[in-house]
C-alpha cells in the first residue's frame, strides 16, 4: 500500500474534480462545496500519511520514449506538500462562508481541485518532463480563477491581469523546457535522482551555465524574482481571496522549489557561476519590494509587493549554496506560505465587509470596530516583518547567516555586502508594516464606517479557518527544530555534503 500513497495523493483531488464535471448540473451545484471539502480533507489526510509512510513510485509512462512516472517525497518536498494540502483545504472551508459574487461555485471548486493536483504533482515529481507537465497544469486553472472570479478594479481589469500572469509564466516555461531538453540531450535521462547523484556529469561547465540559466529563468518568473515580478501585483489584486492565498502560499514556492530540487544539483558548476548574480537580483528585490510597499495605497497590492521582498530572501538563501542558506530558504518558503496566506485571508475578509481594500478609504480604527479581525491583521503583519518567536524570523535569519559564510568558491566580501543590503530590507519591511498597522488598525473609526451597522467582526467559521494557521506560525517560530530536522538531511544530501 505504501507504494500507492503518492498516486493516491494525486488521485483524490482529481477524482473530486472529475465528479464535479460528470455529475448532473443541479446536483453538482448543490454538492460542489461538500465534494470539495471531502476531497481536500482526504487529500490532507493522505498527505500526512504519505510523509510518514510513502515509498517512491516508479511506473512506465511512455515506453517508446523511455519516460516514466516517478514520484517521491523527502525533507525538501514534505513541508511543501503538507502546506499545499493544508491551504487548499482552508480555501474550500473559507468558500463556505464567503462565496464569490460571480457565482458558479461548482466551477470554482473544480478548478481549485485541479490546481491542487498540479501543485502537489510539482512537489512529488522525480522526472524532469513529468515535473514540467505538473508545473504547467496550474496555469490554466489559475487563469480562470483570476479572469472569471477576480476583481475588475485593477488597472485594465481582471482579464488583463490574468493574461499578464499566463504570458509571463508561459514564456518562462518555454525557456525552462529548452533547459530540460538540453539536460536530456547531454545526459540521456530525465531522472532527477540520477541527475542529482551524478552532479552534472556529462555536461561541461559552459553547458551547465546554459542549463542553470534556462531552468532558473523559468523558476525565477514563477517565484517571482525582480525584475520578472511585474505580473504579480495585478494578479494578486485581481484574484479572489482564495486565488490570492494559493498564488502567494503555494504557486510562488514552485519556482524556488525548482531551483533547489533541480537547478542547483543538476548543474552545480552552473549554479556556482550564476549564484552571485542570483544573490544580487535577490537583494534588489528585497529592497525594491519594501520601497514599493511604502507607497502602496491598497492593502492587497501592499501584501503582493511584500511577497517580492520575502521571496528575495528565499533566493538569497539559495544563492549562498550552503546548507544553512538553503535550509533558511526552505524555512522561509513555508513561513511565507502560512503568513501570506493568512494575510490574504484577512484582507479578503476586510474587503468583503467594506467593499474596498483602499487604505485611505478604510481609514483607521479596525481595532475599534472589529477587534478580532484587527488583532489578527496585526499578528500577521508582525509575523511577516520577522518578529522573533514567530515563523517569519527563522528563514530570514538563516538566510543572512548563509550569506555571512557562503559556499567555498564564492566571494565572502561580496556576500557580506549582499547581507548588509538584505538587512536594510528588513528595516524597511518593519517600517511599512508598522505604518500599515498605524493607518488601518489604530485610531478612531472613520465616520463612514460608524454608521455601517452591517459591519461585523470575524465569524466563528473564519476564526476556525485562521486559528490553525496562527498556531503553526507560533509553533514554527518557537520550535524551528520541527522543520529543520526534516529539511537539513535532505539538503546536505542534495549538496553532496
Amino acid at each position: 500500500m505504501s507504494d500507492l500513497l503518492l498516486p493516491l495523493l494525486l488521485a483524490v483531488p482529481l477524482a473530486g474534480c472529475v465528479a464535479l464535471l460528470v455529475l448532473p448540473g443541479r446536483t453538482a451545484d448543490r454538492f460542489a462545496l461538500p465534494i470539495g471539502l471531502v476531497a481536500t480533507a482526504l487529500t490532507m489526510a493522505v498527505a500526512l500519511w504519505s510523509v510518514f509512510a510513502a515509498t517512491p513510485y516508479n511506473a512506465s509512462w511512455v515506453p517508446s520514449l523511455g519516460l516514466r512516472v516517478q514520484l517521491g517525497l523527502d525533507g525538501i518536498s514534505d513541508p511543501l506538500v503538507l502546506l499545499t494540502a493544508f491551504l487548499t483545504f482552508l480555501c474550500i472551508v473559507f468558500t463556505v462562508r464567503v462565496q464569490p459574487e460571480a457565482g458558479r461555485v461548482r466551477a470554482l471548486v473544480g478548478l481549485v481541485l485541479l490546481l491542487e493536483v498540479g501543485m502537489l504533482g510539482t512537489f512529488l515529481a522525480l522526472d524532469l518532463l513529468l515535473f514540467f507537465v505538473f508545473f504547467e497544469v496550474v496555469l490554466i486553472p489559475m487563469w480562470f480563477v483570476i479572469a472569471q472570479w477576480g476583481d475588475d478594479t485593477v488597472p485594465g481589469g481582471r482579464v488583463r491581469a490574468a493574461n499578464t500572469f499566463i504570458i509571463y509564466t508561459l514564456l518562462g516555461s518555454a525557456v525552462m523546457l529548452l533547459g530540460i531538453l538540453l539536460v536530456r540531450a547531454k545526459t540521456g535521462t530525465f531522472d532527477i535522482a540520477a541527475l542529482t547523484a551524478s552532479g552534472g556529469a556529462g555536461m561541461s561547465s559552459n553547458v551547465q551555465v546554459l542549463v542553470f540559466l534556462a531552468l532558473g529563468l523559468g523558476f525565477a518568473v514563477k517565484t517571482p524574482m525582480w525584475p520578472l515580478h511585474s505580473w504579480l501585483p495585478d494578479a494578486h489584486t485581481a484574484a479572489p481571496t482564495i486565488g490570492s492565498v494559493l498564488l502567494a502560499g503555494v504557486l510562488l514556492k514552485m519556482g524556488t522549489y525548482g531551483l533547489i530540487r533541480i537547478a542547483v544539483p543538476v548543474a552545480p558548476q552552473g549554479a556556482e557561476v550564476v549564484a552571485p548574480f542570483l544573490g544580487a537580483f535577490a537583494v534588489v528585490g528585497i529592497v525594491y519590494g519594501a520601497l514599493a510597499c511604502l507607497v502602496q495605497r491598497d492593502l492587497k497590492r501592499l501584501i503582493a509587493f511584500s511577497s517580492v521582498g520575502h521571496m528575495g530572501f528565499v533566493l538569497l538563501g539559495i544563492a549562498t549554496l550552503t546548507p544553512v542558506g538553503i535550509n533558511g530558504a526552505l524555512y522561509a518558503n513555508v513561513a511565507h506560505g502560512l503568513i501570506s496566506g493568512l494575510l490574504f485571508f484577512l484582507v479578503g475578509a476586510i474587503k468583503d465587509r467594506h467593499h474596498t481594500s483602499s487604505i485611505a478609504e478604510l481609514g483607521g480604527g479596525l481595532y475599534d470596530r472589529m477587534p478580532r479581525l484587527g488583532g489578527l491583521l496585526v499578528f500577521a503583519a508582525v509575523a511577516s516583518l520577522g518578529l522573533p518567536g514567530l515563523a517569519g524570523f527563522w528563514g530570514e535569519m538563516l538566510t543572512l547567516l548563509g550569506a555571512f559564510d557562503p559556499a567555498p568558491g564564492l566571494n565572502r566580501g561580496y556576500y557580506l555586502t549582499l547581507m548588509a543590503i538584505a538587512g536594510l530590507g528588513l528595516v524597511l519591511t518593519t517600517v511599512y508594516f508598522v505604518s500599515l498597522i498605524r493607518r488601518v488598525a489604530q485610531g478612531q473609526t472613520a465616520p463612514r464606517w460608524q454608521q455601517a451597522l452591517l459591519l461585523r467582526d470575524a465569524t466563528p467559521l473564519e476564526l476556525a479557518v485562521w486559528a490553525p494557521v496562527v498556531a503553526l506560525v507560533v509553533v514554527l517560530g518557537c520550535w524551528p527544530k520541527l522543520l529543520l530536522d526534516a529539511t537539513d538531511p535532505a539538503v546536505r544530501m542534495l549538496l553532496g555534503g
